[in-house]
């Protein structure tokens, strides 16, 4: 899980500032305020970690990618090739790491890792990326235990020098050289292992980075139409996909699968967890997946809508069903630990759907399967303000503890843009409610009884002018 992030010179942002991350966090904004460019970047790092290029820096994206940021250049700050986009984040580890150093014998733990990286155009072309630095520190409860990172000597660009803090790297005998360049924009080469005694535990840093962003699946704003008919083979699908084409296949894959919404609550199969969430959102009353046949390969979503007996097809029902579908199911289709990021998950949703939605999200954070918790985190970019009043009003309940919900505000008043945290009290409110944050609602109210008074006058002074 992502605890804390921070990205400089990307975009529209020339600096975020440190987000605090929590299991559910918000991003708030007008279009076109860079909200959706934090999850971009994130995506970004993903499709690198995952590229099979280990030299790129950055892998912007593809014609198939989850994001296409196009080049430096269209992603820097400003366009400005001078600028270096730089980002730092911390994370929690699924268990703690712990190595031993074989020349002191000192031994090393910690349950979290943070990292921090600069990247920039290299100065003669201007069009070859190059990696500045990087480096990571192991923590123990917030307490840094130790630090290794690496950094580009001036003037080159793969000669890099390795520097550690509260740890003696101890250099092998023999002639001194400079290691090659970094893995991507995170990896420590196999160069640094052999040219030192002592460090190997390099190579788990550099996986951990690996698991984090692996652990990170992406669902985008617009999902794909339904159909009558699903082709399954029997594959079990790594997410729902980025426009939710593998919803169904998902929902067959996980048949077999228990999930509880919380601790001392009864575990039900994945299809009724889902059933019993669109049947909470008001969206319909049952729902279940039938085979053609044995013979075939081929299965049909089927619907109940509320007051109904009849069953039909999902096409058949609401566009905003088929839109939350790929939702719901990605959420508890993750793996334990995952972290989601979804745009507008609310989509074609009608506003008491919208605050239904919120007491799902609180339902994901809280799940468990097969006796423990799964770890989720769910990273929104949103436009509801009933989602968020959902969550307000839980948070007062005690339906959700405040510190599981973070949300933030890209305010482009301001120049450059800022991006503000939501103070959220134990008792739901918003301390620092951005001026018109979800429009202009007492402007609308106000001109609206302006208008109905003059209205009225105007009736009035109609109806004399009639009598005389």
């Amino acid at each position: 899980m992502i605890k804390r992030l921070r990205i400089q010179n990307f975009k529209g942002w020339k600096d975020t500032g440190t987000v605090r991350m929590a299991p559910i966090s918000l991003f708030f904004g007008v279009n076109s305020s860079g909200k959706s460019s934090i999850g971009q970047f994130l995506m970004m790092l993903k499709q690198t970690v995952e590229s099979s290029d280990r030299k790129a820096v950055f892998y912007p994206g593809g014609k198939n990618s989850a994001v296409q940021l196009g080049s430096y250049l269209e992603m820097v700050f400003h366009h400005d090739p001078a600028n270096k986009i730089a980002f730092e984040y911390r994370w929690s580890l699924p268990e703690t790491l712990k190595f031993r150093d074989p020349v002191s014998g000192q031994s090393f733990s910690g349950n979290s890792l943070a990292f921090e990286a600069e990247v920039g155009l290299k100065d003669e072309d201007q069009r070859s990326l190059v990696l500045d630095h990087l480096k990571y520190a192991l923590m123990m409860d917030g307490e840094t235990k130790l630090s290794i990172g690496m950094e580009r000597k001036p003037d080159t660009k793969s000669q890099y020098k390795v520097d550690a803090t509260d740890y003696s790297l101890r250099r092998k005998q023999g002639r001194a050289w400079s290691p090659g360049a970094p893995v991507r924009f995170y990896g420590f080469p196999d160069e640094v292992v052999a040219y030192h005694q002592n460090a190997d535990f390099v190579q788990t840093l550099n996986l951990g980075n690996e698991r984090l962003f692996q652990s990170l699946f992406y669902l985008g704003p617009l999902r794909t139409k339904t159909e009558r008919l699903y082709s399954w083979t029997g594959i079990e699908p790594e997410s729902v996909g980025y426009a939710g084409e593998n919803t169904v296949a998902a929902i067959l894959a996980a048949r077999n699968r228990k999930i509880s919404l919380g601790r001392k609550r009864r575990a039900k199969s994945f299809e009724e967890v889902i059933a019993l969430k669109l049947k909470e959102m008001g969206l319909i009353e049952a729902f279940k997946v039938n085979p053609i046949s044995q013979q075939r390969q081929e299965y049909e979503v089927k619907v109940r809508t509320k007051g109904s007996k009849d069953w039909v097809d999902l096409p058949d029902v609401g566009f905003g069903i088929s839109q939350v579908l790929p939702v719901l199911v990605q959420c508890f289709y993750a793996p334990a630990g995952s972290i989601i990021f979804m745009e507008q998950p609310e989509i074609h949703l009608h506003p008491s759907a919208q605050s239904a939605l919120a007491d799902v999200m609180i339902d994901v954070i809280h799940s468990r399967e097969n006796g423990a918790d799964r770890n989720i985190q769910v990273i929104i970019e949103t436009h509801s303000e009933h989602f968020l009043r959902r969550l307000q009003r839980r948070i007062a309940e005690d339906k959700v503890s405040q510190d599981k919900v973070a949300a933030y505000f890209a305010n482009l008043t301001k120049i450059p843009a800022v991006l503000e945290p939501l103070q959220i009290d134990i008792f739901g409110n918003i301390r620092n409610w951005p001026e018109n944050f979800f429009g202009d609602e007492m402007g609308d109210i106000t001109e609206q009884a302006k208008a109905a008074m003059k209205k009225r006058m105007q009736q009035n002074s109609d109806e004399s002018e009639a009598s005389e």
